[in-house]
């Protein structure tokens, strides 16, 4: 007698596991719509080799003189340059013992690849991120550290677009071909407090009170002037990274924090600092100044003070408590936080990846080990990277909020 088994089935569980990690792969991009290959080099070429090297040459002046009659043109000189692009590799694991998938009630395998899925979208996203949130064109009111969330204008408005809208065409930023056939329509990606602040600021609060309710009712502020707001809370924050509070916190993790826990307790006396009030936002993790990341940054809703150094809070783990693993003497903070605003074109960012594993990354697994086949694993790799080749093809603002007044 024939019994099917999951080892008939490879390759149609395999394929359920790949449906599974590309629903969330494919669903948490942000920064990549602002992003395209190298013109003129082919994915199999860009990864090709150490770096990719592209080059560009210098325009000609302007002809401002008559031709002579008697003596031969003095031709011009074309200077050129040249950037380059380094791809990098990405990947990460899970390893599991038979025993539990045998013991466990709930879906674990669908669960699994929905978080591998998830881990590789933010990874490789995260190298979109980066690029597109460093550089030196910048905007703000104030030098980061001293963006103030109480200063009206340190916030975003709509007073930006107007402003940024005459740089981008001075710099000759692409944009997104719009219904006409003009690629004149660029998109601001901000996160959603940002997005709040411009909503309620200035013509657009106007016309939401005596023209358009559905801009308040609604939140219906796709578009302003050329530029396509796209709201994510996946937008870059610097969290902390702004001007401190009038009864600051500065204190560090007493101990170590794993994920998921809902309260700490801080190694110096911070109920000073609670006496703000609850429902305030706390930063863990290193201030982010100048082009620095720390991805393991994040900031949580202080919610209640058991003792003058220990806090509960709200965080956005599964269970409402930390993303992030924090060691102890993780910095503490209640300083306002920054957020971008990044306007930019299809071709504002490049972006290299490997043909043969793909532009998101590839699943390897399951796979079994150990003498008995005890172990199972799964994987994700991804060969590629993301990256601005010029300074004048992204444009990024700074802004504070009035959600940390």
């Amino acid at each position: 007698m024939t019994v099917q088994t999951t080892s008939n089935l490879t390759n149609s569980i395999r394929a359920q596991y790949v449906a599974d990690y590309e629903k969330k792969v494919f669903a948490l991009r942000l920064y990549d719509q602002i992003a395209s290959p190298i013109p003129g080099i082919s994915p199999e070429q860009a990864i090709q080799g150490s770096s990719v090297v592209v080059p560009y040459l210098s325009s000609m002046a302007p002809g401002t003189g008559a031709i002579s009659q008697t003596a031969d043109m003095t031709p011009q000189i074309l200077y050129d340059a040249t950037a380059s692009a380094t791809p990098v590799s990405r990947g990460e694991a899970l390893q599991w013992a038979e025993n539990l998938d045998i013991q466990a009630y709930t879906d674990y395998a669908e669960e699994r690849m929905m978080k591998l899925g998830e881990n590789a979208a933010e990874s490789i996203e995260l190298l979109a991120n980066y690029a597109a949130t460093t550089g030196t064109y910048i905007e703000r009111a104030a030098a980061r550290a001293d963006l103030n969330a109480g200063t009206a204008s340190h916030r975003a408005s709509d007073s930006i677009f107007r402003k940024l809208h005459a740089q981008m065409m001075t710099q000759r930023i692409p944009g997104f071909v719009n219904d006409s056939g003009e690629a004149n329509t660029w998109a601001a990606i901000m996160h959603p407090y940002a997005f709040h602040d411009i909503s309620e600021s200035g013509n657009i609060d106007a016309i939401g009170i005596y023209q358009d309710k559905g801009i308040h009712l609604n939140f219906e502020v796709a578009q302003v002037g050329p530029f396509r707001l796209v709201v994510s809370a996946a937008a870059k924050t610097f969290f902390g990274a702004g001007a401190d509070n009038a009864t600051a916190v500065a204190s560090t993790n007493q101990t170590d924090s794993t994920p998921l826990a809902t309260s700490f307790t801080c190694a110096t006396d911070v109920s000073t600092g609670f006496a703000l009030g609850v429902d305030q936002p706390w930063t863990f993790g290193t201030e982010e100044t100048a082009n620095t990341h720390y991805p393991s940054n994040e900031q949580v809703i202080i919610t209640v003070l058991a003792s003058s150094l220990c806090a509960g809070f709200i965080g956005q783990g599964e269970n409402g408590g930390f993303r992030f693993a924090h060691a102890a003497s993780t910095a503490i903070r209640n300083a306002d936080s920054v957020y971008t605003i990044v306007f930019g074109g299809p071709e504002s960012l490049y972006k290299l990846y490997a043909p043969s594993v793909g532009e998101f990354g590839e699943v390897v697994g399951p796979k079994t080990s150990g003498l008995a086949e005890q172990f199972s694993s799964i994987a994700w790799k991804f060969y590629g990277q993301y990256g601005r080749l010029t300074e004048n093809k992204l444009l990024r603002a700074e802004v504070s909020t009035s959600y940390e007044a």
